[in-house]
């Protein structure tokens, strides 16, 4: 495959489940939406449901790759995992956050979305967990269960990403209620002296 064609039609495709939705997108839609053919698009895709699950392999990827730690700082981990989610990208007015939101909706449905969902839902579970972890170690932080802060750190960001996409809310407003929800449990503050 070509990554180049592959990742215009992958655009394409985040821009179509904007503007279509999940129940109206068609392979036409994000042919409209690129330079490409409905052709170019099968040849490259064999289905839509193939082309959708590439389309959130490559999301998901993007942030889990984001997220590995750059540092062994507990708390900069903490801060560094916040801006990972709560910045949106900035050539993305909102779109990347919908068309996630398209997919989540179909996760009940299609076992193949839930299944990468739930791989990424770890994924940041393991990332919040090991840096409370560490942190604790340290003696750093409060002692918690990780495993705790985790799950909630977790549930609170995809609940202001569906605020964000649902209401319209500013992602810095979670960001605000989550590292507030940090320094309460266990005595972190983003700011870090370097």
């Amino acid at each position: 495959m070509d990554s180049e064609t592959d990742e215009e039609i992958l655009r394409a495709t985040g821009r179509a489940l904007c503007a279509h939705g999940f129940a109206d997108l068609t392979i036409k839609h994000i042919a409209e939406e690129s330079s490409l053919t409905t052709a170019a698009i099968h040849y490259h895709f064999d289905t839509k449901e193939a082309l959708l699950t590439a389309f959130l392999d490559r999301s998901i990827d993007r942030i889990e790759r984001q997220l590995a730690a750059e540092t062994a700082d507990p708390r900069r981990r903490l801060a560094q995992f916040l801006d990972v989610l709560f910045t949106p990208p900035e050539t993305d007015d909102g779109e990347f956050a919908v068309a996630l939101m398209e997919l989540k909706a179909q996760a009940p449905y299609q076992d193949g979305f839930r299944d990468h969902f739930e791989r990424f839902d770890q994924r940041m579970r393991q990332e919040v967990r090991a840096a409370v972890n560490e942190g604790i170690e340290a003696g750093e932080f409060a002692t918690v269960d990780p495993a705790t802060v985790a799950r909630s750190v977790v549930t609170m960001a995809n609940g202001g990403h569906v605020r964000g996409v649902a209401l319209g809310e500013e992602p810095a407003e979670t960001r605000a209620v989550v590292a507030a929800y940090l320094a309460q449990s266990l005595g972190w503050a983003p700011e870090v002296d370097a």
